[in-house]
C-alpha cells in the first residue's frame, strides 16, 4: 500500500533547516521537530460525517538513538503487549498501553488557537510509530528500516514500530479530519506526559502557524507503478535440474475468514434480489522463515504460464527451484491480471464437516497487502509489492514474479469476485467457512499441518433475507 501526501488534501509549506543531533548526551534522544514555521491546508467539503481538514503540519518525531517497539500477542485470546528493544533484549512495557496494532493512543496533545489566542480545539491524538520516515542527518543510514504503516488486519499477531538514528517520522495527520473554518490559527503540538516519561522524550512543545483556506474539489491522480513493476520482473526461464534444498522455506497459513456478511450482489457486481450470497474476506500469510517466490513464464501465444518456485538461503542467495503448477490470465472485470492457480481454496462445510458448497475462486495474485506478524524469523518489514498492480502483470506480459514475504499476508476483500458462496438454497443451520492455503500441496513449505482455518457461522432467515452470525475468535468479535 502507498500513502498519498496529506491524505488527498493539498498542503503548502516553507521548509526550514532541521536541527542537528543534540550537543549534550544528557538531552533526550527523542524530540519533536518541525519542517516549517507555517503551513497552508486546503479545506474540502468532504462527507457530512467528517468535514474539515487533516492536520498534516510537518511535525516529526526525530531520533538520535534507535527507538524500536515490538507489539505482539501470543494468541487471539489476549490483547497485544508492547516491548521496547534495548540492545538485543525486549523489555516489556506496562500492560494496557495499546488495545490494537494501530498505534499509541493519546500520544499527542494538540491545541488549536485562533488569532485572539483562544483555544478552539483540544485533541488527544493517536500516533502510529511506523510510516514514511525521512533522514534529518547526513550521517544517518541511507535506507529506511522499519515498516511504513501500522497494520489494521483483525488477525494481526505482531508488528514492529520504530525510528532509526538520524531519521524523523511524521506524527500527523490526525486520526480524523478536524472541523476548522477557513482562517488563521496557531497549533501547539506536544507529546503526552506519560509517553515522555516512558520513552524519555523531550517535553518541548512545537508550534506551527496554520492557514485554512477554501479549495475546489479535485480528483486524485493515479500513481504510476511502472518502476515497481520492473523491480518484480523475473529472469529467464530456469534451465537445468530442479533442486529443493534443505535450507529455509516459507510456511503458508490461512487466517479465519472475516468481514463475513450476507449480500445480494453477485461476482459481476449486479444486485440480484432473489439470490443470497455469503461474502467474506480471506487472508493467507507466510509465517517464514523464507519468502515465497513464484515466477511464471508464458507459453507463446497462450493465456497460461508455467510456474516455478524459488528457494533462498539465510544470506538471501538463490539455492534452488522446482516447477509448481501454473498461472492463468483472468479477463474478468476487477481482475484482468495473472493468477497463480495453486495458492488457496474456499469451502463452506456443514456442521459434520462434509462439503456443502465449494468456492469458485481457484486462482490468486500474490501481494503483501497486510502485516500479520513482523516478529517472525525472516520477516521483511518493508516489502515491495504491497498492492495488486505491482506484480500481477498485463495481458501482454511474457513473464511475472509474485512474492509473499515472511510476516506478510495476502488478503482478498469480500467485495472481490470469487469471495462468496451462493447460499440461496443452502438450509439454515451451523456451518464452517474454511480457508485452505496450498490446497494441492504443490508449493514446498516447512509444514503443511497449519494450512487450513475454519470459522463457525450460523445461517438463518428466509430466502431473499438471509442472516449470518459469526463466531468470535478469542477476543476478536464476529466480523
Amino acid at each position: 500500500m502507498f500513502r498519498v501526501l496529506c491524505a488527498g488534501f493539498s498542503c503548502l509549506a516553507v521548509a526550514t533547516s532541521l536541527p542537528a543531533a543534540p550537543a549534550s548526551a544528557a538531552e533526550p534522544s527523542l524530540r519533536l521537530i518541525t519542517a516549517a514555521k507555517s503551513v497552508v491546508i486546503d479545506r474540502y467539503p468532504g462527507h457530512s460525517d467528517a468535514p474539515g481538514v487533516v492536520l498534516d503540519l510537518g511535525v516529526y518525531l526525530a531520533a538520535d538513538e534507535r527507538f524500536e517497539l515490538r507489539v505482539k500477542r501470543t494468541s487471539y485470546k489476549r490483547r497485544p503487549e508492547v516491548f521496547r528493544r534495548v540492545g538485543s533484549r525486549d523489555v516489556k512495557l506496562p500492560g494496557g498501553l495499546v488495545k490494537d496494532f494501530s498505534g499509541l493512543p493519546g500520544f499527542l496533545e494538540v491545541k488549536v488557537k485562533n488569532t485572539r489566542g483562544r483555544t478552539v480545539k483540544r485533541l488527544a491524538q493517536k500516533f502510529c510509530p511506523a510510516g514514511v520516515a525521512n533522514r534529518v542527518r547526513q550521517d544517518a543510514e541511507p535506507l529506511g528500516l522499519y515498516p511504513e504503516s501500522c497494520p489494521t488486519h483483525p488477525f494481526t499477531l505482531g508488528t514492529v514500530w520504530g525510528v532509526q538514528p538520524g531519521w524523523a517520522l511524521a506524527v500527523a495527520p490526525a486520526d480524523r479530519p478536524v472541523d476548522l473554518k477557513p482562517g488563521k490559527y496557531s497549533v501547539e503540538v506536544a507529546v503526552a506526559r506519560k509517553y515522555r516519561r516512558l520513552f524519555g522524550i523531550s517535553g518541548r512543545a512545537r508550534t506551527v502557524r496554520l492557514t485554512v483556506r477554501d479549495a475546489r474539489a479535485h480528483s486524485e491522480g493515479r500513481v504510476s507503478l511502472s518502476a515497481r513493476d520492473r523491480k518484480t520482473k523475473p529472469g529467464s526461464r530456469p534451465s537445468g535440474r530442479s533442486t529443493v534444498p534443505d535450507g529455509p522455506k516459507p510456511n503458508l497459513r490461512a487466517l479465519p475468514a472475516w468481514d463475513v456478511a450476507v449480500s445480494h450482489v453477485d461476482d459481476a457486481g449486479r444486485v440480484v434480489r432473489k439470490r443470497d450470497y455469503l461474502r467474506f474476506a480471506a487472508t493467507v500469510w507466510n509465517a517464514g522463515p523464507s519468502r515465497l517466490v513464484v515466477d511464471g513464464f508464458r507459453r507463446e501465444g497462450g493465456d497460461v504460464m508455467d510456474a516455478y518456485q524459488y528457494f533462498y538461503g539465510a544470506d538471501g542467495a538463490q539455492t534452488g527451484f522446482t516447477k509448481t503448477g501454473g498461472f492463468e490470465w483472468d479477463p474478468k472485470t476487477g481482475h484482468e491480471h495473472w493468477h497463480f492457480k495453486d495458492f488457496a481454496a474456499y469451502r463452506l462445510l456443514s456442521a459434520d464437516k462434509k462439503r456443502v458448497v465449494r468456492g469458485q475462486k481457484e486462482a490468486f495474485c500474490l501481494a503483501n497487502t497486510d502485516q500479520v506478524d513482523l516478529t517472525v524469523e525472516g520477516a521483511n518489514w518493508r516489502p515491495e509489492n504491497t498492492d495488486l498492480s505491482s506484480s500481477c502483470g498485463e495481458n501482454t506480459s511474457v513473464s511475472v514474479r509474485q512474492v509473499l514475504e515472511a510476516g506478510s499476508g495476502d488478503t482478498y476483500g469480500s467485495s472481490l469476485p470469487g469471495q462468496s458462496f451462493d447460499i440461496t438454497r443452502v438450509p439454515n443451520g451451523v456451518y464452517h467457512l474454511e480457508v485452505a492455503a496450498n490446497p494441492a500441496r504443490r508449493l514446498v513449505e516447512t509444514s503443511l499441518a497449519d494450512n487450513t482455518s475454519s470459522r463457525r457461522v450460523v445461517l438463518g432467515g428466509v430466502r431473499g433475507a438471509r442472516t449470518v452470525k459469526v463466531a468470535k475468535v478469542g477476543l476478536i468479535k464476529g466480523h
